[in-house]
Protein backbone atom coordinates (compact mmCIF):
# COMPACT_ATOMS: atom_id res chain seq x y z
CA UNK A 1 0.00 0.00 0.00
CA UNK A 2 2.94 2.60 0.38
CA UNK A 3 4.62 2.05 -2.61
CA UNK A 4 0.95 2.43 -4.82
CA UNK A 5 0.74 5.95 -2.48
CA UNK A 6 3.98 6.75 -3.00
CA UNK A 7 3.73 5.98 -6.79
CA UNK A 8 0.49 8.17 -7.21
CA UNK A 9 2.69 10.88 -5.52
CA UNK A 10 5.49 10.75 -7.70
CA UNK A 11 3.43 11.45 -10.51
CA UNK A 12 2.01 14.52 -8.62
CA UNK A 13 5.14 15.31 -7.90
CA UNK A 14 6.25 15.45 -11.56
CA UNK A 15 3.26 17.35 -12.92
CA UNK A 16 3.51 19.64 -10.16
CA UNK A 17 7.07 20.14 -11.19
CA UNK A 18 6.09 20.50 -14.18
CA UNK A 19 3.98 23.65 -13.59
CA UNK A 20 6.15 25.10 -10.55
CA UNK A 21 7.09 27.91 -12.46
CA UNK A 22 3.49 29.20 -12.63
CA UNK A 23 2.92 28.25 -8.90
CA UNK A 24 3.96 31.52 -6.32
CA UNK A 25 6.97 30.06 -4.01
CA UNK A 26 4.79 30.11 -0.80
CA UNK A 27 2.34 28.27 -1.79
CA UNK A 28 4.92 25.63 -2.80
CA UNK A 29 6.41 25.14 0.01
CA UNK A 30 3.32 24.72 1.97
CA UNK A 31 2.73 22.49 -0.86
CA UNK A 32 6.03 20.22 0.22
CA UNK A 33 5.33 21.04 3.94
CA UNK A 34 2.24 19.04 3.92
CA UNK A 35 3.47 16.16 1.69
CA UNK A 36 6.12 15.28 3.64
CA UNK A 37 3.75 15.18 7.16
CA UNK A 38 1.75 13.22 4.50
CA UNK A 39 4.36 10.40 4.03
CA UNK A 40 5.77 10.74 7.62
CA UNK A 41 1.78 9.67 8.55
CA UNK A 42 1.68 6.95 6.02
CA UNK A 43 5.08 5.33 7.37
CA UNK A 44 3.71 5.26 10.89
CA UNK A 45 0.33 3.62 9.64
CA UNK A 46 2.50 0.83 8.14
CA UNK A 47 4.81 0.24 11.32
CA UNK A 48 1.15 -0.06 13.58
CA UNK A 49 -0.32 -1.99 10.51
CA UNK A 50 2.98 -4.53 10.94
CA UNK A 51 2.87 -4.58 14.68
CA UNK A 52 -0.97 -5.78 14.10
CA UNK A 53 -0.23 -8.56 12.10
CA UNK A 54 2.33 -9.85 14.46
CA UNK A 55 0.18 -9.74 17.57
CA UNK A 56 -2.75 -11.65 15.60
CA UNK A 57 -0.35 -13.93 14.70
CA UNK A 58 1.09 -14.49 18.17
CA UNK A 59 -2.60 -14.94 19.65
CA UNK A 60 -2.99 -17.48 16.59
CA UNK A 61 0.01 -19.10 17.70
CA UNK A 62 -0.68 -19.17 21.24
CA UNK A 63 -4.41 -20.16 20.66
CA UNK A 64 -2.71 -23.16 18.58
CA UNK A 65 -0.83 -24.44 20.83
CA UNK A 66 -3.28 -24.14 24.13
CA UNK A 67 -5.40 -26.63 21.94
CA UNK A 68 -2.50 -28.51 20.95
CA UNK A 69 -1.18 -28.87 24.42
CA UNK A 70 -5.11 -29.93 25.75
CA UNK A 71 -5.22 -32.33 22.80
CA UNK A 72 -1.65 -34.24 23.75
CA UNK A 73 -2.37 -33.84 27.26
CA UNK A 74 -5.32 -36.28 26.35
CA UNK A 75 -3.59 -38.36 24.58
CA UNK A 76 -1.15 -39.11 27.25
CA UNK A 77 -3.98 -39.68 29.51
CA UNK A 78 -5.21 -42.28 27.53
CA UNK A 79 -1.78 -43.79 26.66
CA UNK A 80 -1.34 -44.13 30.17
CA UNK A 81 -4.80 -45.70 30.44
CA UNK A 82 -4.01 -48.74 27.68
CA UNK A 83 -0.63 -48.72 29.11
CA UNK A 84 -1.79 -50.12 32.34
CA UNK A 85 -4.71 -52.08 30.97
CA UNK A 86 -2.05 -53.80 28.84
CA UNK A 87 -0.15 -54.81 31.61
CA UNK A 88 -2.69 -56.58 33.90
CA UNK A 89 -4.49 -59.58 32.07
CA UNK A 90 -7.54 -61.76 32.63
CA UNK A 91 -6.79 -65.54 32.21
CA UNK A 92 -8.10 -68.80 33.59
CA UNK A 93 -10.15 -71.88 32.64
CA UNK A 94 -13.66 -73.18 33.65
CA UNK A 95 -14.85 -76.93 33.30
CA UNK A 96 -18.33 -78.65 33.85
CA UNK A 97 -17.99 -82.39 34.45
CA UNK A 98 -20.26 -85.51 35.04
CA UNK A 99 -18.13 -88.40 36.51
CA UNK A 100 -19.31 -91.91 37.53
CA UNK A 101 -16.86 -94.30 39.42
CA UNK A 102 -17.47 -97.69 39.85
CA UNK A 103 -15.06 -99.19 42.70
CA UNK A 104 -15.57 -102.62 43.67
CA UNK A 105 -16.86 -103.84 46.98
CA UNK A 106 -18.17 -100.22 47.44
CA UNK A 107 -21.39 -98.86 45.78
CA UNK A 108 -21.40 -97.38 42.30
CA UNK A 109 -21.49 -93.17 42.57
CA UNK A 110 -22.41 -89.91 39.89
CA UNK A 111 -21.99 -86.28 40.75
CA UNK A 112 -21.67 -83.65 38.96
CA UNK A 113 -18.73 -80.85 39.48
CA UNK A 114 -17.40 -77.84 38.51
CA UNK A 115 -13.68 -76.14 38.30
CA UNK A 116 -13.24 -72.81 37.96
CA UNK A 117 -9.41 -71.01 38.51
CA UNK A 118 -9.72 -67.12 37.32
CA UNK A 119 -6.10 -65.75 37.69
CA UNK A 120 -4.90 -62.07 37.46
CA UNK A 121 -1.40 -61.13 35.81
CA UNK A 122 0.43 -58.52 35.93
CA UNK A 123 3.83 -57.06 34.22
CA UNK A 124 4.80 -54.31 36.25
CA UNK A 125 8.24 -54.02 34.45
CA UNK A 126 10.11 -55.47 31.32
CA UNK A 127 11.49 -58.24 33.55
CA UNK A 128 8.66 -58.86 36.18
CA UNK A 129 5.66 -60.49 36.47
CA UNK A 130 3.53 -60.86 39.64
CA UNK A 131 0.38 -63.62 39.51
CA UNK A 132 -3.00 -63.95 41.84
CA UNK A 133 -5.20 -66.96 41.23
CA UNK A 134 -8.31 -68.35 42.81
CA UNK A 135 -9.48 -72.27 42.72
CA UNK A 136 -12.87 -73.88 43.45
CA UNK A 137 -12.81 -77.02 45.86
CA UNK A 138 -11.19 -77.85 49.10
CA UNK A 139 -8.08 -77.52 50.96
CA UNK A 140 -6.94 -81.01 48.64
CA UNK A 141 -3.57 -80.05 47.08
CA UNK A 142 -4.06 -82.11 44.16
CA UNK A 143 -7.82 -81.23 42.97
CA UNK A 144 -9.94 -77.99 42.48
CA UNK A 145 -13.09 -79.82 41.50
CA UNK A 146 -16.25 -78.78 43.22
CA UNK A 147 -18.90 -81.10 43.72
CA UNK A 148 -22.42 -79.49 43.54
CA UNK A 149 -25.42 -80.12 45.52
CA UNK A 150 -25.84 -79.41 48.85
CA UNK A 151 -28.90 -77.31 49.01
CA UNK A 152 -27.38 -74.79 47.13
CA UNK A 153 -24.97 -73.62 49.79
CA UNK A 154 -22.33 -71.63 48.72
CA UNK A 155 -19.10 -73.24 47.69
CA UNK A 156 -15.58 -72.83 48.55
CA UNK A 157 -12.98 -70.50 47.26
CA UNK A 158 -9.15 -70.77 47.88
CA UNK A 159 -6.13 -69.62 47.16
CA UNK A 160 -4.69 -71.25 43.65
CA UNK A 161 -1.70 -68.76 43.09
CA UNK A 162 0.17 -66.11 44.37
CA UNK A 163 3.77 -65.19 42.89
CA UNK A 164 6.31 -63.27 41.19
CA UNK A 165 8.95 -64.51 38.48
CA UNK A 166 11.84 -61.97 37.94
CA UNK A 167 13.38 -62.53 34.67
CA UNK A 168 17.48 -61.26 34.89
CA UNK A 169 17.95 -62.18 31.24
CA UNK A 170 15.25 -63.54 28.60
CA UNK A 171 16.31 -67.47 29.17
CA UNK A 172 16.42 -67.75 32.65
CA UNK A 173 13.76 -67.18 35.54
CA UNK A 174 13.21 -66.99 39.28
CA UNK A 175 9.47 -67.39 40.90
CA UNK A 176 8.80 -67.22 44.08
CA UNK A 177 5.50 -68.07 45.99
CA UNK A 178 2.99 -70.56 44.62
CA UNK A 179 3.25 -71.48 42.05
CA UNK A 180 2.27 -73.79 38.62
CA UNK A 181 4.29 -76.54 38.76
CA UNK A 182 7.06 -76.17 35.87
CA UNK A 183 8.62 -79.51 36.03
CA UNK A 184 8.36 -80.92 32.35
CA UNK A 185 5.88 -83.77 32.26
CA UNK A 186 6.25 -85.60 28.45
CA UNK A 187 1.80 -85.58 27.49
CA UNK A 188 1.07 -84.08 31.16
CA UNK A 189 2.18 -87.09 32.41
CA UNK A 190 0.77 -87.22 35.52
CA UNK A 191 2.55 -90.40 37.19
CA UNK A 192 5.06 -88.28 40.16
CA UNK A 193 2.63 -84.65 39.95
CA UNK A 194 -1.13 -84.64 39.54
CA UNK A 195 -2.09 -81.78 36.97
CA UNK A 196 -3.54 -79.59 39.84
CA UNK A 197 -0.61 -79.97 41.97
CA UNK A 198 0.74 -76.46 42.67
CA UNK A 199 4.69 -75.95 44.21
CA UNK A 200 4.69 -73.07 47.60
CA UNK A 201 8.10 -71.98 47.26
CA UNK A 202 10.94 -70.93 45.21
CA UNK A 203 11.91 -71.92 41.62
CA UNK A 204 14.69 -71.14 39.25
CA UNK A 205 15.22 -72.18 35.72
CA UNK A 206 16.74 -71.52 32.39
CA UNK A 207 16.42 -72.70 28.28
CA UNK A 208 17.79 -71.44 25.21
CA UNK A 209 14.83 -73.37 23.43
CA UNK A 210 17.19 -76.70 23.12
CA UNK A 211 18.44 -77.22 26.43
CA UNK A 212 16.38 -76.52 29.44
CA UNK A 213 16.99 -76.80 33.66
CA UNK A 214 14.40 -76.79 36.58
CA UNK A 215 14.62 -76.25 40.04
CA UNK A 216 12.40 -76.21 43.10
CA UNK A 217 12.26 -76.18 46.64
CA UNK A 218 8.55 -76.61 47.77
CA UNK A 219 7.51 -76.29 51.88
CA UNK A 220 5.89 -79.40 52.63
CA UNK A 221 6.33 -77.07 56.32
CA UNK A 222 7.86 -73.82 56.53
CA UNK A 223 6.87 -73.17 60.10
CA UNK A 224 9.61 -74.22 62.56
CA UNK A 225 7.35 -74.51 65.18
CA UNK A 226 5.94 -77.46 63.16
CA UNK A 227 9.35 -79.18 62.28
CA UNK A 228 10.48 -77.82 58.76
CA UNK A 229 10.30 -79.88 55.75
CA UNK A 230 10.71 -79.32 52.22
CA UNK A 231 10.28 -80.61 49.00
CA UNK A 232 13.44 -80.29 46.57
CA UNK A 233 12.96 -80.97 42.81
CA UNK A 234 15.48 -80.68 40.24
CA UNK A 235 15.34 -81.34 36.43
CA UNK A 236 17.72 -81.00 33.21
CA UNK A 237 16.39 -81.80 29.40
CA UNK A 238 16.67 -81.31 25.77
CA UNK A 239 14.87 -80.77 22.77
CA UNK A 240 16.06 -82.51 19.39
CA UNK A 241 15.52 -82.85 16.14
CA UNK A 242 15.69 -86.76 15.12
CA UNK A 243 14.98 -85.60 11.29
CA UNK A 244 12.66 -83.74 9.38
CA UNK A 245 9.08 -83.98 10.66
CA UNK A 246 10.73 -86.07 14.37
CA UNK A 247 11.53 -84.43 17.25
CA UNK A 248 12.79 -86.03 20.69
CA UNK A 249 12.00 -84.40 24.23
CA UNK A 250 14.18 -86.04 26.92
CA UNK A 251 14.73 -84.96 30.76
CA UNK A 252 16.10 -86.79 33.71
CA UNK A 253 14.97 -85.44 37.42
CA UNK A 254 15.60 -85.83 40.79
CA UNK A 255 13.17 -84.89 43.53
CA UNK A 256 14.00 -85.34 47.04
CA UNK A 257 10.79 -85.61 49.52
CA UNK A 258 11.86 -86.49 53.24
CA UNK A 259 8.54 -87.93 54.84
CA UNK A 260 9.99 -90.91 56.93
CA UNK A 261 8.64 -90.13 60.26
CA UNK A 262 5.86 -87.86 59.73
CA UNK A 263 2.51 -88.31 59.99
CA UNK A 264 0.03 -87.91 57.44
CA UNK A 265 0.00 -84.50 55.30
CA UNK A 266 -3.37 -84.25 54.14
CA UNK A 267 -6.93 -85.94 55.42
CA UNK A 268 -5.24 -88.14 57.69
CA UNK A 269 -4.00 -91.00 55.43
CA UNK A 270 -0.98 -92.50 53.41
CA UNK A 271 -2.61 -92.47 49.84
CA UNK A 272 -1.03 -96.20 49.31
CA UNK A 273 2.14 -95.46 50.58
CA UNK A 274 3.71 -97.53 53.30
CA UNK A 275 3.52 -96.63 57.00
CA UNK A 276 4.37 -98.05 60.34
CA UNK A 277 3.68 -96.95 63.98
CA UNK A 278 6.24 -95.27 65.97
CA UNK A 279 5.31 -94.42 69.57
CA UNK A 280 1.74 -94.73 69.44
CA UNK A 281 1.24 -92.59 65.71
CA UNK A 282 1.14 -93.54 62.42
CA UNK A 283 3.73 -92.61 60.03
CA UNK A 284 5.69 -92.42 56.98
CA UNK A 285 8.03 -95.55 56.75
CA UNK A 286 10.21 -94.01 53.96
CA UNK A 287 11.63 -91.26 52.12
CA UNK A 288 11.32 -90.68 48.68
CA UNK A 289 14.50 -90.28 46.97
CA UNK A 290 13.28 -90.20 43.43
CA UNK A 291 14.85 -90.46 40.15
CA UNK A 292 13.23 -89.62 37.18
CA UNK A 293 13.60 -90.50 33.72
CA UNK A 294 10.81 -89.23 30.66
CA UNK A 295 11.09 -89.51 26.73
CA UNK A 296 8.71 -88.45 24.36
CA UNK A 297 9.03 -88.39 20.45
CA UNK A 298 7.00 -86.24 18.15
CA UNK A 299 5.82 -87.38 14.78
CA UNK A 300 3.18 -87.28 12.07
CA UNK A 301 0.32 -89.43 11.30
CA UNK A 302 -2.65 -89.35 8.61
CA UNK A 303 -1.76 -85.50 9.04
CA UNK A 304 -2.05 -85.02 12.36
CA UNK A 305 1.00 -84.38 14.77
CA UNK A 306 1.49 -87.82 17.05
CA UNK A 307 3.28 -88.29 20.00
CA UNK A 308 4.83 -91.43 22.08
CA UNK A 309 5.78 -90.87 25.57
CA UNK A 310 7.21 -93.21 27.93
CA UNK A 311 7.84 -91.67 31.99
CA UNK A 312 9.74 -93.39 34.86
CA UNK A 313 10.32 -93.11 38.51
CA UNK A 314 11.97 -94.92 40.85
CA UNK A 315 12.60 -94.74 44.59
CA UNK A 316 16.51 -95.20 45.87
CA UNK A 317 15.16 -95.39 49.65
CA UNK A 318 13.17 -98.41 49.51
CA UNK A 319 14.55 -102.33 47.77
CA UNK A 320 10.47 -103.22 46.68
CA UNK A 321 7.15 -101.89 45.77
CA UNK A 322 10.00 -98.85 44.40
CA UNK A 323 9.11 -98.48 40.31
CA UNK A 324 6.27 -96.85 38.63
CA UNK A 325 6.52 -96.31 34.74
CA UNK A 326 3.80 -94.64 32.68
CA UNK A 327 3.81 -95.43 28.80
CA UNK A 328 1.57 -94.25 26.20
CA UNK A 329 0.53 -92.38 22.82
CA UNK A 330 -0.92 -89.11 21.61
CA UNK A 331 -2.53 -88.43 18.10
CA UNK A 332 -4.04 -85.15 17.06
CA UNK A 333 -4.21 -81.74 19.30
CA UNK A 334 -7.02 -79.12 19.92
CA UNK A 335 -5.46 -75.83 19.03
CA UNK A 336 -8.49 -74.33 16.73
CA UNK A 337 -11.94 -74.81 15.91
CA UNK A 338 -12.46 -78.48 14.68
CA UNK A 339 -9.37 -79.93 16.28
CA UNK A 340 -9.55 -83.05 17.80
CA UNK A 341 -7.04 -85.76 20.05
CA UNK A 342 -7.14 -89.37 21.15
CA UNK A 343 -5.10 -90.69 23.77
CA UNK A 344 -4.24 -93.41 25.10
CA UNK A 345 -1.98 -94.87 28.24
CA UNK A 346 -0.90 -97.58 30.57
CA UNK A 347 0.56 -96.44 34.03
CA UNK A 348 1.56 -98.94 37.10
CA UNK A 349 2.75 -97.39 40.40
CA UNK A 350 4.12 -99.44 42.91
CA UNK A 351 2.98 -98.33 46.53
CA UNK A 352 6.19 -96.41 47.36
CA UNK A 353 7.51 -95.36 43.85
CA UNK A 354 6.44 -92.10 44.85
CA UNK A 355 4.72 -89.83 47.32
CA UNK A 356 0.81 -91.05 46.90
CA UNK A 357 -0.44 -87.53 48.12
CA UNK A 358 0.60 -85.45 45.16
CA UNK A 359 0.48 -88.32 42.34
CA UNK A 360 -3.08 -88.43 40.00
CA UNK A 361 -5.85 -88.01 41.48
CA UNK A 362 -8.30 -89.63 39.54
CA UNK A 363 -6.19 -92.43 38.69
CA UNK A 364 -7.68 -95.68 40.41
CA UNK A 365 -8.96 -92.83 43.27
CA UNK A 366 -5.72 -91.32 43.60
CA UNK A 367 -2.46 -92.33 45.14
CA UNK A 368 -0.03 -95.35 44.35
CA UNK A 369 -0.72 -98.89 44.73
CA UNK A 370 -2.08 -98.87 40.98
CA UNK A 371 -2.07 -100.08 37.71
CA UNK A 372 -4.30 -99.68 34.26
CA UNK A 373 -5.23 -97.98 31.31
CA UNK A 374 -6.93 -94.81 30.49
CA UNK A 375 -8.43 -93.59 27.46
CA UNK A 376 -9.36 -90.00 26.67
CA UNK A 377 -10.32 -88.19 23.55
CA UNK A 378 -11.50 -84.42 23.32
CA UNK A 379 -12.68 -82.09 20.15
CA UNK A 380 -12.14 -78.30 19.52
CA UNK A 381 -15.71 -76.93 19.52
CA UNK A 382 -14.42 -73.67 19.17
CA UNK A 383 -9.94 -71.99 20.00
CA UNK A 384 -11.17 -71.91 23.52
CA UNK A 385 -14.24 -74.56 24.22
CA UNK A 386 -13.42 -78.21 24.17
CA UNK A 387 -15.45 -81.33 24.77
CA UNK A 388 -14.10 -84.69 25.89
CA UNK A 389 -14.13 -87.56 27.55
CA UNK A 390 -11.99 -90.24 29.89
CA UNK A 391 -12.27 -93.73 30.91
CA UNK A 392 -9.96 -95.15 33.42
CA UNK A 393 -10.44 -98.81 33.88
CA UNK A 394 -7.74 -99.40 36.88
CA UNK A 395 -6.98 -101.79 39.19
CA UNK A 396 -5.75 -101.02 42.73
CA UNK A 397 -3.37 -103.80 44.00
CA UNK A 398 -3.44 -103.60 47.65
CA UNK A 399 -0.83 -104.22 49.42
CA UNK A 400 -3.44 -103.57 52.53
CA UNK A 401 -6.02 -105.39 51.68
CA UNK A 402 -4.00 -108.02 49.93
CA UNK A 403 -5.52 -108.32 46.67
CA UNK A 404 -6.69 -106.53 43.54
CA UNK A 405 -9.89 -104.44 43.42
CA UNK A 406 -11.27 -102.92 39.87
CA UNK A 407 -12.08 -99.57 39.54
CA UNK A 408 -13.70 -97.98 36.58
CA UNK A 409 -14.14 -94.08 36.14
CA UNK A 410 -16.00 -92.19 33.27
CA UNK A 411 -15.83 -88.56 32.99
CA UNK A 412 -17.71 -86.22 30.44
CA UNK A 413 -16.43 -83.11 30.17
CA UNK A 414 -16.99 -79.50 28.38
CA UNK A 415 -14.09 -77.12 29.32
CA UNK A 416 -13.11 -73.25 28.42
CA UNK A 417 -10.51 -71.33 28.50
CA UNK A 418 -9.74 -67.06 28.64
Amino acid sequence: MKKSIFAVSGFAIIGVTGASAQVPQAEWEQFKAQFEAMSERVDALEIENQQLRATRKTTVIMEDLAVTNAEIGSLQRKTRDMSWSEKIRWKGDYRFRYESVDEEGKDGRERWRIRARPALVAKISDTTVVGFGLATGSEDPVSSNQTLGDGSTSKEINLDLAYATWRPIESSYVTAGIFANPYYRPAKSQLIFDGDFRQEGLAVGWSNGRFFANAVYDFIESDSAKSESGLFVAQIGANLQLFEGATLTAAAGYIDIPVKGYGPIYDDVFFGNSSVVENGVEVYAYDYKLYNGSIAVGLTAFDLPLSVFVDYVKNSDVDELDTGYLAGVLLGNIKEKGDWQVQYQYESLDANATLGLITNSDFAGGGTDVKGSTFSAKYAVDAKWYVGTTYFFNNTTGIKLGGDASYDRIQLDTGYQY
